[in-house]
């Protein structure tokens, strides 16, 4: 398929060429009557935050949750209830207040997830069991295991770091 031009005005000339300026004039008329392209706005680059690099983080501050719920007597406690609201906190836990305030808000944080999200992060990162053992315990196959626990992770990341509990650098 080729662009065919197609000019407006019929000119007709004697000799077998085009004069320049005849030319010239048919492009110059064409491209008066053509719409001019309206500006298009630069589309706002939209930040993408990946929280894999901080993967980590999130496991020490659950292991940190771990520890801080037995502390105060509890153990931890992903897959029901949370006994009440705490007040979100990113300061160190000196005293059984802190501890018990840092629990409920990470309890509140991990509420937010989903049953299969909340199971894959006890059995692998609380219970420390392996990626097969925690396969076999859910009765999901070990490639699932491997494909949702990074990102239940992030979810958690990103839980955690809107309620201030963890401070990206």
């Amino acid at each position: 398929m080729s662009a065919v031009l197609q000019l407006p005005l019929l000119w007709a000339q004697s000799s077998s060429t085009l004069q320049p300026q005849l030319l010239a004039s048919a492009v110059h008329h064409i491209q008066r009557r053509l719409p001019k392209p309206e500006p298009q706005p630069e589309p706002e680059a939209e930040t993408v935050v990946s929280y894999a690099f901080y993967r980590k983080h999130t496991e020490k501050l659950l292991r940190r949750y771990q520890y801080a719920s037995m502390q105060v007597g509890r153990s931890p406690n992903l897959l029901g209830e949370s006994v009440g609201q705490g007040w979100v906190s990113s300061r160190r836990v000196r005293t059984f207040e802190d501890a018990l305030i840092f629990v409920l808000d990470v309890e509140r944080c991990l509420k937010k997830l989903t049953l299969v999200d909340r199971q894959l992060i006890t059995r692998v990162i609380i219970q420390e069991y392996t990626q097969t053992e925690a396969a076999a315990l859910l009765g999901i196959s070990v490639r699932t295991v491997n494909s949702k626990l990074p990102k239940a992770l992030d979810r958690l990341t990103e839980s955690l770091v809107n309620s201030d509990l963890l401070i990206l650098d």
